[in-house]
């Protein structure tokens, strides 16, 4: 019985152990923004810390440089005990001669205060120096700030986009399993050939292989970030933010004459050249003389502590290096050469930044414009794809068509993702190139084929628009006006466009009741042998019939997307005003 007890508990040990093992080791699930990553990579990155000392350790020298031009005050005790080596003779009070080595003991104490007058620029370059050294950690901390920011944003976007894209192949994989069942069912009653089953599992066997890789991607994004948070690699991270289009409004020569006032790498590469001017001074100073204003109270006995028998001394000290065999026209020659060096730098490290500066502006700008064509582009392969899919179950389509409308399809999507990834990350990397402090994505989500709406970004705008005129309001009124007309006139558009799909529908449906089919003796046989042939006639006008309804689909999506220009333009118009 003790033997069962014993058993039993260890196997319930053995399992709590277990349970508690899968608590410890299972990954954390963790919701959080874009603002939440970065205060979480600010707390824990080393990069940030690492800036911060170097900051203080300049401050340290700084202060240690400015605190020499004052006096320095240097307190000495000395004791000391000894004679001579040879014996001499002394004569006592009571007239006795004897022979001794003088052997005692000396105390000693001296305190001393000195202050530099002149020293030919030596402390001077050094606190130049020192205080430019300083100014560039303090711009280095910034400078560690606005790379962390742009290193968390980066992380973030690109993990936004890695389940973008995720779930884009899903959706790919999902249509193509769809059509495939479509594609069986036509096949198991002889409509279509072994071929079009074939072809349909290749493809959605290749759609499946991207959706793998996708879903490996987004693993490897959300490790990175993770990564980056300090946070444990399995963490499952949920992001609340979404890639949104913010308009940047800032043109390109604002953003140049920004870069020249606040980059950090120009503020630090400046400050590199004010530290050699002071080295250069130091260097300089071996040529002059050093001129030292001293005092000094000393006190000595030979019994300790040595505090009697005290005497003082004021005066002034000067030194000057005549002759030092070439060593301060050296050190001046190399001080030199390494200003000459740092002002070369500066001028290369203000060209770097002004063409990174212009490329990411250009490469914004060309996102931005990628936007808006993949817009059109989406609604005009959704369109199609819907098209394709409709004729091929009518029967005057082929495999191919749908086929290839659905690869069209998932290819606008995937750049309409790509050009929304690609503009925010050339933000990012835009407002990291002028030394701009990185803004947080307004909650505004661009939907394909919808206008942009964007919130005012800071007070100056909420103030701005405020102080907007009547007048201008009145225009901003008339201009909306004009909107909601084209917007009726969009929606009709799409009406009259659903219309003529419904008659295509019926014309297809007509052409199917037409259909004669030949049936065999035995009917248990007839379903994978059964052919269906529609009367020639009744074909030519289905066909007819489809391409003319195509070709009038086609004429409302273009009187339709030429509203949705109207309706941006009107957009657009407002928002200038």
């Amino acid at each position: 019985m003790r033997k069962d007890k014993v058993k039993k508990l260890a196997v319930l040990s053995a399992a709590i152990t277990v349970l508690l093992s899968q608590l410890v080791f299972a990954g954390e699930v963790l919701e959080l923004n874009l603002r939440d990553a970065m205060e979480r990579a600010f707390n824990t990155n080393p990069a940030i810390s690492i800036a911060d000392y170097e900051m203080e350790s300049a401050r340290a020298d700084y202060n240690a440089a400015r605190q020499s031009r004052g006096i320095t005050i240097v307190g000495e005790h000395e004791s000391s005990r000894g004679g001579s080596n040879h014996s001499t003779y002394r004569v006592r009070d009571d007239g006795t001669i004897v022979r001794t080595k003088g052997i005692g003991s000396t105390h000693s104490n001296t305190l001393t205060a000195s202050l530099p007058i002149f020293t030919g620029g030596e402390l001077q370059g050094t606190i130049e120096q020192a205080r430019a050294n300083y100014k560039s950690a303090l711009v280095g901390v910034q400078r560690s700030y606005n790379e962390m920011r742009a290193t968390v944003t980066n992380a973030y976007y690109d993990m936004l986009q890695a389940d973008n894209m995720q779930k884009l192949q899903a959706e790919s994989v999902e249509q193509l399993a769809d059509h495939l069942k479509n594609v069986n069912a036509q096949y198991d009653v002889g409509v279509v050939a072994k071929i079009d089953v074939l072809r349909s599992e290749v493809e959605l066997a290749d759609a499946q292989q991207s959706l793998i890789s996708a879903e490996n991607t987004y693993q490897v994004a959300e490790a990175t970030l993770n990564r980056i948070m300090g946070l444990p690699m399995d963490t499952t991270l949920k992001l609340q933010d979404r890639l949104n289009y913010v308009p940047y409004d800032k043109d390109m020569q604002y953003c140049l004459d920004y870069a020249a006032e606040h980059r950090p790498d120009l503020e630090q590469a400046r400050q590199v050249v004010k530290a050699y001017e002071g080295a250069l001074k130091t260097a300089r100073s071996g040529y002059m003389p050093k001129i030292t204003a001293n005092a000094s109270q000393g006190w000595y006995d030979s019994n300790w502590p040595g505090d009697e028998n005290g005497n003082w001394s004021v005066g002034v000290g000067v030194t000057w290096n005549i002759f030092d065999t070439g060593v301060t026209r050296a050190k001046s020659h190399g001080a030199e050469a390494d200003l000459a060096r740092a002002k070369e730098n500066y001028r290369d490290t203000t060209d770097a930044v002004m063409l990174e500066v212009r490329n990411d502006y250009l490469s914004l700008r060309e996102a931005e414009k990628r936007i808006y064509t993949t817009q059109v582009a989406l609604a005009a392969a959704e369109e199609d794809f819907y098209i394709a899919k409709v004729r091929y179950m009518a029967g005057v389509g082929t495999n191919t068509d749908v086929l290839d409308a659905q690869v069209a399809l998932t290819t606008v999507k995937t750049n309409y993702v790509k050009s929304l990834y690609d503009y925010n990350i050339a933000i990012t990397a835009l407002e990291t190139a002028i030394g701009e402090p990185m803004e947080f994505p307004h909650p505004i989500t661009v939907e394909p084929g919808t206008n942009v709406t964007v919130e005012p970004k800071g007070e100056d705008k909420e103030v701005a628009a405020e102080a907007k005129s009547e007048s201008d309001k009145a225009k901003g009124e008339d201009i909306a006006e004009d909107t909601a007309a084209v917007d009726a006139k969009a929606e009709q558009a799409i009406d009259s466009a659903e219309k003529t799909i419904s008659e295509m529908q019926s014309a297809i449906d007509e052409t199917k009741t037409e259909e004669v089919w030949i049936e065999s003796a035995n009917k248990e046989e007839t379903a994978e042998n059964n052919v269906a042939v529609a009367p020639s006639n009744a074909l030519e006008h289905a066909e007819t019939d489809i391409e003319n309804a195509s070709t009038a689909i086609t004429e409302e999506v273009d009187n339709a997307n030429a509203g949705d220009y109207e309706v941006e333009a009107g957009a657009q118009t407002v928002g200038s005003l």
